[in-house]
């Protein structure tokens, strides 16, 4: 149902002692002695700020909220002033009442703040969803409070995908409504608390929703970002595997070695739709390493894939054309010192500045040689990883973080990404219809459980076609046992997309140098998968085109579509120790799930 104003639900009003404001769907309960806010429906609390809930930071000093000194009450709107424990420095609440939610923003009078806290009690509401990936990637806690989270860098400009939504398990929905970066913390510690904190001068803005099921509150969020308009994946993309070589071959990308192991899948029948090379065209020693790419190109078109190549906007200092970006000014700037390029430190220890998009002769730059590659050396699309900005530098004058999101969804929308997608979310990308990608995860069960929980909390923040990381995970850990492998193919299979890379006929273990073979059962047991995913792709299609029609998530929990299942809220394991004792982990082929 729409949002609209309550007007004349109440007289205009002056009121120094408790709060209380019902509309036909909820009530809000303000106390006073210490300013908090309760939202309960049909009797029953939903959601509630925690004792202390509200405060602020100046500098370094942090300060706290206190009692309520007044509240005004005309139509649809309360007002609230409270006193804190600086001296002269009031809050101002206000809080707009709809059908199926409220707005709320609150502010300081008498001082400038750098940041502003609210803090509720996450068992107030039950569980706990959305936001998208934690920050620490080898973990997803599904539900968010059965685990902690600290997110200090939560933003549009996060490697994670994130938006700033969250929903319960008793149909509540918080809102932050910012594009300036945040401090999110679920359960830290494990002191029971959601802690959303803004950054910045501006207002607290908030929306909470109060429905009747999960579902609800999450087409709620879909009205107001969108949901996606088209799918950027073709169906064929769907319906076969995508293979990226990075962990297949993480620091021994040569054209010989990608060669090798695209026919060592094409011999075993694992096909697919493209195999992407983990590598740039502007690494110093790329002609070195690859000596032909338009004839790999041809080489792996004759063995059924495209060629597809990795970019990003991030430029090291040893690229072959990273003098010829500093010296046109087209890296982001050094906050303390515009007249330099923004340099940081890579996560390969390389000193590294980024392509800044805002500059229209920069994405120009960035964008023509992207076209070269396409036109001149066999490249049929391109993975784009890591992010469009970094909140260490300085933004072209005039923009902002959403900005760059816009801006490298655009620039990204003119090329194939061959089912790779985009990693960037907030609120700005969900309607353009790109697959995402989960972040790395460790080559282990419980990476392929963290794997899992990413992918269903990013579809269900306006991501819906999802893939996991590459299947039997990366992030530079030894390679999967044949276990992890297999099942993570077969979880893969169900999944809208299926992202590749650790071939079942073998892989060199990046941490020894050794080989790690698999034996004939893997190999079989991942073709089983593959061939499972593409039966399974026509009702995938039809998924999509549903999704598009209606905004709902293809992979989402079951209580959105059985709100009352209460054992569907949370995932327990339910493999005991003893099982495990007496089933060591073998996968009989006739036992596989396919």
């Amino acid at each position: 149902m729409l949002a609209t104003p309550l007007l004349g639900t109440a007289p205009a009003a002056a009121d120094n002692g408790p709060v209380t404001v019902t509309t036909p769907a909820y009530q809000l309960r303000v106390a006073t002695d210490r300013l908090t806010v309760t939202t309960v429906r049909a009797g029953r609390t939903v959601l509630a700020t925690a004792p202390a809930a509200f405060r602020f930071r100046i500098g370094s000093d942090w300060h706290i909220v206190r009692e309520v000194t007044g509240s005004t009450r005309t139509g649809n709107s309360l007002r609230v002033t409270a006193a804190t424990d600086l001296p002269g420095v009031t809050v101002d609440l206000r809080i707009t009442l709809r059908s199926d939610r409220y707005d709320m923003n609150w502010s300081l009078s008498g001082a400038r703040a750098d940041a502003l806290s609210t803090a509720y009690d996450l068992g107030s509401a039950g569980h706990w969803y959305g936001q998208g990936e934690n920050s620490d990637q080898t973990v997803q806690p599904w539900p968010l409070d059965s685990g902690q989270l600290v997110d200090t860098g939560f933003s549009p400009a996060s490697y994670q995908v994130v938006s700033p939504f969250w929903y319960t398990s008793r149909a509540t929905g918080l809102r932050a409504d910012t594009n300036d970066p945040m401090d999110v913390r679920i359960n830290s510690g494990g002191n029971g608390l959601g802690e959303f904190t803004v950054t910045g001068d501006r207002p607290a803005a908030s929306t909470v929703f109060v429905e009747d099921t999960p579902a609800e509150v999450y087409r709620d969020h879909i009205a107001l970002v969108g949901k996606p308009a088209r799918s950027d994946t073709p169906y064929e993309q769907y319906a076969t595997p995508l293979w990226n070589s990075w962990a297949q071959l993480y620091g021994e990308q040569t054209q010989e070695n990608v060669l090798a192991w695209a026919r060592a899948l094409a011999g075993a029948g694992l096909g697919g739709h493209a195999v992407q090379v983990e590598e740039s065209v502007i690494a110093s020693d790329f002609g070195e390493r690859f000596p032909d790419l338009p004839g790999l190109s041809r080489q792996l078109g004759a063995l059924g894939f495209d060629l597809g190549m990795w970019t990003g906007l991030y430029m090291p200092e040893t690229a072959a054309n990273f003098s010829e970006a500093v010296d046109n000014g087209y890296l982001l700037k050094n906050p303390a010192d515009p007249s330099k390029p923004c340099l940081f430190t890579w996560w390969n220890g390389r000193q590294t500045g980024l392509i800044d998009l805002a500059n229209p002769a920069a994405r120009q730059w960035y964008t023509d040689d992207l076209k070269a590659q396409t036109s001149e050396l066999g490249v049929a699309g391109f993975k784009f990883d890591t992010a469009f900005f970094d909140d260490r530098c300085a933004p072209y004058p005039g923009a902002t973080r959403a900005d760059y999101v816009k801006y490298g969804t655009e620039l990204a929308d003119e090329f194939d990404q061959q089912g790779a997608g985009l990693r960037v979310a907030w609120n700005a990308a969900q309607a353009k219809g790109f697959a995402t990608r989960t972040a790395d995860k460790p080559t282990t069960f419980a990476g392929l459980r963290a794997a899992v929980s990413a992918t269903l909390a990013v579809s269900t923040i306006g991501y819906p076609f999802v893939e996991t990381d590459m299947i039997g995970g990366s992030l530079s850990y030894p390679p999967p046992t044949k276990q992890v492998l297999a099942r993570w193919a077969q979880a893969a299979s169900l999944m809208p997309l299926m992202y590749a890379s650790t071939s079942p006929t073998g892989v060199r273990d990046a941490t020894t140098g050794e080989w790690v073979g698999y034996d004939r059962e893997t190999v079989d047991l991942y073709r089983q998968a593959i061939k499972t995913h593409e039966r399974l792709a026509p009702y995938i299609w039809d998924q999509v085109q549903s999704t598009l029609k209606t905004g709902d998530p293809i992979m989402r929990p079951l209580f959105f579509d059985f709100p009352k299942d209460e054992a569907s809220y949370t995932v327990r394991a339910r493999r005991t120790e003893a099982r495990r004792r007496h089933h060591p982990g073998h996968l009989p082929a006739d036992r596989n799930v396919a």
